[in-house]
This record gives structure tokens, sequence and C-alpha cells, in this order.
């Protein structure tokens, strides 16, 4: 330490005064101070302060994410902070259990001096879900509720490119799908039409079904059958994504299948590691609004929220609604068996690499 240089103490390092002073019971305040409403208010501010610590590792990821070409070493960056988000995240899930250590009665002990304070009001959670790229209609009804300063805030960062713009962006211009004079995709197709026909046989050769559920599976595998044509033919995956089956492009699609079907080429290993990383963020963000929804439930039944949301209800029928990286998740759809996948030209493996742009 320098000796001009005044000690740092744990306490001023941390401004533990500040911080351990922000707890201000609004029961109190009315002269009937509610016991709970301490965890209430702790565990909220302990749920900004994560959130304070995730928007710096995603402003991070996309200032990194944005550049051109993105090497192996920002890869690696980007997918050690979403591994650090993820993990941030399964903390924030396990404070749900922290509070509904509170039972209804202990909540309704000040529920009423909290009106129209709201979950809703957020900024740095729907900050969160703006940059990872979940788009809000900024008239719904729930930006209302917000101040005009943070209002404004938010239809600013609604209009920069979020980490799922600039994933499919990624995706689209990668070197993945440079297959030379080797004819990948029409390869690909016959091993899925295969695949299918094997299938198709195995029902039909199946003595258990009844010829009612044969028909039944037949049916799913059509299904299954129009489900790949998209994936072969440019124009009918256009008409689905506007349709809204799909939000990435068909160039970021295929890139994505191919990584995730050749995962185990090393030099594809980093790129389908980000790929799953997002899928887990998406999966924690999916767990933490049903618990959310269940201790909503919980606490108030049916009633309406403080904001004047619906509550146990509104929160529900948003969970499927607000899946980001969904595209990612269905990929598997696409999946064959690894022993009938094509088999890469030794030049291809080799000119696999990391990077958007050959040098």
């Amino acid at each position: 330490m320098n000796n001009n240089q005044k000690p740092l103490y744990y306490s001023h390092y941390l401004q533990l005064d500040n911080l351990l002073d922000l707890q201000c019971p609004e029961s109190a305040k009315h002269g009937n101070e509610s016991h709970d409403e301490m965890l209430f208010i702790i565990t909220h501010q302990t749920y900004e302060l994560w959130f304070k610590q995730i928007l710096h590792e995603l402003n991070s990821i996309l200032e990194l994410f944005s550049a051109i070409p993105l090497g192996e070493k920002r890869l690696h960056i980007i997918s050690a902070r979403l591994h650090r988000i993820i993990c941030i995240q399964q903390v924030i899930n396990q404070q749900i259990g922290i509070i509904e250590t509170m039972t209804p009665l202990d909540f309704l002990d000040f529920r009423n001096q909290l009106i129209p304070a709201s979950g809703f009001q957020s900024i740095q959670f729907r900050e969160i879900e703006t940059r990872l790229g979940l788009g809000h209609h900024l008239s719904n009804s729930s930006y209302g509720r917000f101040e005009d300063k943070d209002r404004d805030y938010l239809e600013q960062i609604a209009k920069q490119p979020s980490l799922f713009v600039l994933l499919d962006a990624w995706l689209a211009r990668t070197p993945f799908l440079d297959f030379r004079e080797f004819n990948f995709w029409d390869s690909y197709q016959d091993a899925v039409n295969n695949m299918l026909d094997s299938d198709a046989e195995i029902i039909n050769n199946n003595p258990v079904l009844s010829n009612e559920e044969k028909n039944l599976q037949f049916l799913e595998l059509e299904k299954t059958r129009q489900k790949f044509d998209c994936i072969f033919n440019g124009s009918l995956y256009q008409q689905k994504m506007q349709q809204g089956e799909f939000k990435l492009c068909h160039q970021a699609t295929l890139a994505a299948l191919f990584i995730r079907l050749y995962r185990d080429e090393p030099l594809l290993q980093l790129p389908f590691q980000l790929l799953t990383r997002l899928m887990d963020i998406d999966a924690q963000l999916t767990n933490w609004r049903s618990a959310h929804a269940l201790m909503v439930q919980r606490m108030l039944g049916s009633k309406i929220g403080t904001g004047g949301s619906s509550g146990h209800d509104y929160l529900s029928s948003t969970i499927s609604g607000k899946r980001i990286f969904a595209d990612l998740f269905n990929l598997s759809t696409f999946l064959i068996p690894r022993s009938q996948l094509p088999i890469l030209p030794e030049p291809l493996i080799r000119n696999l690499g990391f990077y958007d742009e050959r040098h």
C-alpha cells in the first residue's frame, strides 16, 4: 500500500453503511411494521443486484458479438460469460424458495401498502429481456406503468441489435455452409429420407399397433416429413417464417443445424457450446417465470397483482410466448442418428474454422 494512501476497509469498499440502510419497510411508516416485509425487500433488492451483473455481462457479450470477423478468442469469452449468466440465473431461481417461507397471510400484512408498485416495473429485467431478443410492444399496457424516463430508455434499448439479432447474422455468414464441390444438403436429404422410410417400415410392421393407431402414426410421420421440407426448400421456409414458425433466417438455421449435427468435430465444439448456453439461458428464464407464477398463485390465489395485472393467470399465459431461442430447441426435430450422417470429405473437415471470413 502506498504510504500516502488511506487504508481501504471491507465496509468502505462495499459501502455497507449505504447498502444496509436501503431497507425501508412501508408498513413501518404506517405504525405497524410487518416482520416479513424485510424479507420481501431484501429478496427483490438482491434480484436487482444480480440483474445488474447480468446486464454487465450481457452488454460485454453484445459488444464482442458485434465484431466481424468473430474469432475463436471472442467466442470463448462470450461462452464463458454466458455460463456466468446461467450460474447467476440458478441462484436467482433458488431465491423463490426463500421468499416462499413467507406465508400468504404474512404477505397480506403489508401487500396493500405496495400498490401500485409491481415487479412489472423492473427496468433491469425488461432490459435483460430486450437485449436478449424478446421483442416488447411498447404500447403494451405494462409499459404504461413506467415513469416517462424509464419508458424512453427502454424504447432506445429496443432499437439496438439484440443478442438474437447478432446470433442470426453470425450464423448466416459462417463458413460452415461452404461445402465447395461437396453437396452436403443433398446427401443429408437422402439420409433423412432413408430414416423416415425406415420409420414408416417400423410402423407398418409393428404387430402391436392397430390399423387406426398405425394411421395416426403415419399422419405424424408425414408432419415430420413436411417439417424437413422446410429445411430443404428456402421458399417454403420463408413462408413458415412469415407465419411465425421460425425466427432465425434460413441460412442461420442451416448453419446452426450443421453445428448440432457435427458438434463432435473439434472446430465446432465451441460454437455448439455457445448455442447450448443460449438455450440454457432461455430455459432458466422459463423456469423462473413458471416458478414465479406458481409463487404468485400460492400467495394471491386468483387476486390481481399489485401492479394491476391479473396475477397468476396473466403470468401463466405469458410463459410459452416469451421463449427467445426456441428455434435452437426446435433443431432437435431435424437431427438424425450419427450412424446415418453423411461422411464429410477430409478437405472440408480441415477447412472448418471459427472465423466468419477467410483471410
